[in-house]
């Protein structure tokens, strides 16, 4: 166990300008067990590996203009995701950008940011509302790459009934759809310590036919130096309007 804290210890040393402390480490690391069970993308969920940079400062909406599409720099991702993305929310959302985690959170240049997304919207965007600055992450996973995580294995098939002594998640429904995907959607406080410290969130995560995988993080944001605003007073979008855009085709890969 010494050589393990050295080992996450120097890890966070050198991690240039972290924005996950030492005992943040420690603390995700008592949690990884669970979390690797409903993970999707996770590189994308942690700091992110999508576009663009956001824009900082952008002007409060009026409430029928909320629905409407920053204007970010673009040097690794791609614009069209966000306004593609905003035809899909529920009108009063917020305004929405696509931003990177990575370059927000640990000043990444853009070429470390670069995304591979699997999802035609896959990325990271950020919702301001009255003030406020959430986020929505968006990831999906082909079922080769679910086996090739999971070490040839699928993950668990109910979420909602951890094993192994691990925690229930709160307010966890999962649903059995009639074509065959499995969708689960849970409350998190991320009350887990550390640095950021993130918000209220939703967890949504889609099971496909083929063992694919598609996942949103629907989150009221975090407190940190490189904030981008207070944490908004609620979700992005409710359970419900969470469960609309995750059974949306369009957030699918192409086959």
């Amino acid at each position: 166990m010494s050589d393990v804290r050295e080992l996450l210890g120097r890890a966070a040393e050198h991690a240039g300008q972290p924005v996950i402390s030492t005992e943040g480490v420690y603390a995700k690391a008592a949690r990884v067990r669970w979390r690797r069970r409903a993970t999707v993308a996770a590189a994308a969920f942690a700091v992110g590996t999508a576009g663009a940079v956001a824009v900082p400062g952008l002007a409060e909406q009026p409430q029928e203009e909320q629905a409407s599409v920053a204007a970010p720099a673009e040097p690794a991702g791609d614009s069209g995701r966000a306004k593609k993305l905003v035809e899909l929310l529920p009108k009063g959302v917020g305004s929405v950008e696509q931003v990177s985690l990575a370059v927000i959170m640990k000043h990444a240049t853009p070429q470390q940011a670069k995304e591979h997304p699997v999802g035609p919207l896959d990325g990271q965007y950020a919702v301001r509302r009255n003030g406020g600055v959430g986020y929505l992450v968006i990831g999906a996973m082909s079922g080769e790459q679910v086996r090739k995580k999971f070490d040839g294995s699928a993950p668990a098939d109910d979420l909602c009934k951890p094993t192994n002594g691990e925690r229930r998640p709160t307010d966890c429904v999962r649903e059995e759809l009639p074509d065959g995907r499995v969708l689960t959607i849970w409350s998190d406080s991320m009350n887990y310590g550390g640095t950021p410290k993130w918000g209220f969130e939703l967890v949504g995560r889609l099971t496909l036919k083929d063992g694919g995988l598609l996942a949103v993080r629907d989150s009221t944001g975090f407190r940190a130096d490189t904030s981008q605003g207070p944490l908004l007073k609620n979700t992005p979008l409710t359970r419900a309007q969470l469960r609309t855009l995750m059974l949306s085709p369009e957030l699918l890969p192409k086959k």
